[in-house]
């Protein structure tokens, strides 16, 4: 047996126990990896009613302006990711990402505007360092806080806002990315419309004195079940997003990642504030001129699915290399295998065939656009 005795435990570590979860080993926590329904039961569940995650492993932190103005924290995490902060509106919320000098991905996160301060939300594995990063780059102007007492739970699917609905009314107003403070149970929280299952749905930051028994209460009603992350693996890749030290790490840019759409035009070569991020000639270059490899949907023939790490060739005898899988699995929406990965820039045609290396025998993969379950944000 493993010993687990030196993980991080989250809040909700006890009632996991209770509902008979199987806990395992993940980014320096005790997390549940599946409850007794089963992976594929629970990732079917949250596409058709609503499933619980408890994602209170991720790092949460606090940006504030020492000058008062909200401004300055914008234009101050601005010299940090290439993304428009400046131009987010008060109580919305956008996806990011810290890059490096090279132009590399240290961690992908999601910036939230709450009017006189900036709330982050980032990765389990890389949560120090990013503490560390934004103190290092914003201690002048800004105050930089870790918020270790609240967990987060994230409830997803077509049924989330008629639950959710049920506590607070005026969630049906809310858009996809918006964020508003509500009062769940007496408990007061921190809600965004988002998640990373591709489904409508709700991140909840919630005082860890009170979150065993705001998730309990959630998870009485009859259309909610815990998922674990076996089925939030499953779920995100059908929705095409990375998962970060898999698809995108330091080694990758957000033009060969495939995730320029996360940079606005404010940013880009022309725009009000172009550049001004580490790595911006690298990434500016790579708009203009394209990068030589880039992140894909892959879909392998056959049902036998091709695993994160398979090499990809051009040919059935593996002689010409020209990528490799990031992520891959079965996916229960779709009933087949599905992957994601890098491939060489003259083989990302959608409906190009490349061969995976799997157990000695090179199995056709046809390159694929993303997402392979549309996604169902209410915008």
């Amino acid at each position: 047996m493993e010993d687990i005795s030196h993980l991080k435990h989250t809040p909700l570590r006890a009632l996991h126990l209770s509902l008979g979860a199987r806990m395992v080993p993940f980014a320096g926590y005790e997390m549940p990896v599946q409850y007794p329904d089963g992976v594929m039961k629970e990732h079917l569940h949250t596409r058709t009613a609503a499933g619980l995650f408890d994602v209170s492993h991720m790092g949460q932190v606090i940006v504030r302006p020492k000058s008062g103005k909200i401004e300055d924290a914008a234009l101050a995490l601005e010299k940090l990711v290439p993304v428009d902060v400046l131009g987010l509106g008060e109580g919305r919320q956008r996806y990011a990402i810290f890059t490096n000098t090279e132009g590399g991905i240290l961690d992908d996160l999601m910036i939230a505007n709450r009017g006189d301060h900036l709330f982050l939300v980032v990765n389990a594995a890389c949560k120090d360092a990013d503490f560390e990063h934004l103190k290092k780059g914003l201690s002048d102007s800004c105050e930089v806080t870790m918020l270790d007492d609240r967990a987060l739970i994230a409830l997803q699917g077509p049924h989330a806002e008629a639950v959710l609905g049920e506590l607070w009314a005026d969630v049906s107003a809310m858009r996809f990315m918006d964020v508003a403070e509500a009062d769940l149970h007496d408990v007061t929280c921190i809600i965004s419309r988002s998640g990373y299952t591709g489904e409508d749905g709700f991140e909840i930051s919630i005082p860890s004195i009170s979150a065993a028994d705001v998730t309990q209460r959630l998870l009485e009603h009859p259309d909610v079940k815990p998922i674990g992350l076996g089925a939030r693996d499953s779920l995100r890749l059908e929705a095409g997003l990375c998962l970060y030290g898999n698809d995108i790490d330091t080694t990758t840019t957000p033009v060969e990642g495939a995730i320029e759409w996360a940079m606005q035009k404010a940013r880009r070569a022309g725009g009000a504030r172009e550049g001004g991020f580490p790595g911006a000639d690298r990434i500016l270059g790579q708009f203009a001129q394209g990068a030589s490899r880039r992140r894909v949907g892959l879909k392998p023939e056959g049902r036998a699915p091709v695993r994160g790490g398979a090499n990809l060739f051009a040919d059935t005898e593996g002689k010409t290399l020209v990528g490799k899988v990031t992520s891959g699995g079965f996916g229960p929406t779709v009933d087949g295998p599905i992957a994601m990965g890098y491939v060489d820039a003259t083989h990302t045609d959608n409906g190009a065939t490349v061969y995976a290396e799997v157990r000695g025998k090179y199995l056709p993969v046809v390159v694929t656009a993303l997402p392979f379950v549309k996604q169902t944000y209410k915008r």
